[in-house]
C-alpha cells in the first residue's frame, strides 16, 4: 500500500459528504419550492410572520441595549440618559405589541413590502423611458418600462395577485435551483470547488 491511500480515502469521504450536503439541500429547496407554489398566499403570510417575529426580537434587543446604555454608561448626561431610557422602553413596548399581534403585524409588513416594491417598479419603468434615446436598444427600454409599470401597478392595486405571482416565482426558482443542486450532488468529482 502506498502513502497516498489515507489521503485518497479522506478525499473520497469529503466528496461523499459534499454530495450528501448538496443532495439534501437540493431536496429541501425542491420541497419548499413546491409547497410555496401550491399555496403562494399562505406561504407569503408565513414568511411575513417570520419577518414580524425577527423584527420583534430585534426590537427587544435594541430596547435592552438602550436601557443598558442608560443604566451602565458613566459618560451620559441627564437628557441623553433619559432619551436612551425612553427609546429603550419604546422599542420594548413596540416588540410586545408586535408579539401580541403577529398576524396583523405580518399582514401589515406584507402590504408595506408589496407597496414599496410596486412603487419602485413604477419608478424604474418611468426611468427606463428616460433612457430610451441613450440606450442601445430603445425597443427593449420601452418594453421594459411598460412591463415594469404594469407589474408595479398590479402589485399595488391588486395586492393578492401581485404577491401570489411573486411568491410563485420564488417557488419556481427554489425548485429549479434545488434540481440543479441535486444534479450537482451526483456529478461532483472533487472537493475543490470551482
Amino acid at each position: 500500500m502506498s502513502e497516498k491511500d489515507p489521503l485518497v480515502t479522506a478525499e473520497r469521504q469529503a466528496v461523499d459528504g459534499v454530495r450528501v450536503m448538496f443532495g439534501v439541500g437540493g431536496l429541501i429547496a425542491i420541497i419548499i419550492g413546491i409547497l410555496v407554489m401550491v399555496n403562494p398566499l399562505q406561504s407569503a403570510q408565513f414568511f411575513a410572520s417570520v419577518l414580524a417575529v425577527i423584527l420583534a426580537v430585534y426590537m427587544v434587543v435594541m430596547g435592552v441595549v438602550y436601557l443598558g446604555t442608560a443604566v451602565f454608561s458613566k459618560s451620559l448626561g441627564g437628557w441623553a440618559r433619559t432619551g436612551n431610557i425612553l427609546l429603550g422602553l419604546l422599542y420594548i413596548i413596540a416588540a410586545i405589541i408586535l408579539f401580541a399581534n403577529l398576524g396583523v403585524a405580518s399582514a401589515v409588513l406584507l402590504v408595506f413590502i408589496a407597496i414599496i416594491i410596486g412603487i419602485m417598479w413604477i419608478i424604474e419603468g418611468i426611468m427606463s423611458f428616460t433612457t430610451v434615446k441613450s440606450s442601445g436598444h430603445p425597443v427593449l427600454s420601452i418594453v421594459y418600462g411598460i412591463i415594469s409599470i404594469i407589474a408595479g401597478g398590479v402589485l399595488i392595486f391588486s395586492f393578492a395577485l401581485g404577491v401570489a405571482v411573486l411568491v410563485w416565482m420564488i417557488g419556481i426558482s427554489l425548485v429549479v435551483l434545488g434540481l440543479l443542486q441535486v444534479i450537482r450532488a451526483f456529478t461532483i468529482k472533487s472537493v475543490v470547488m470551482s
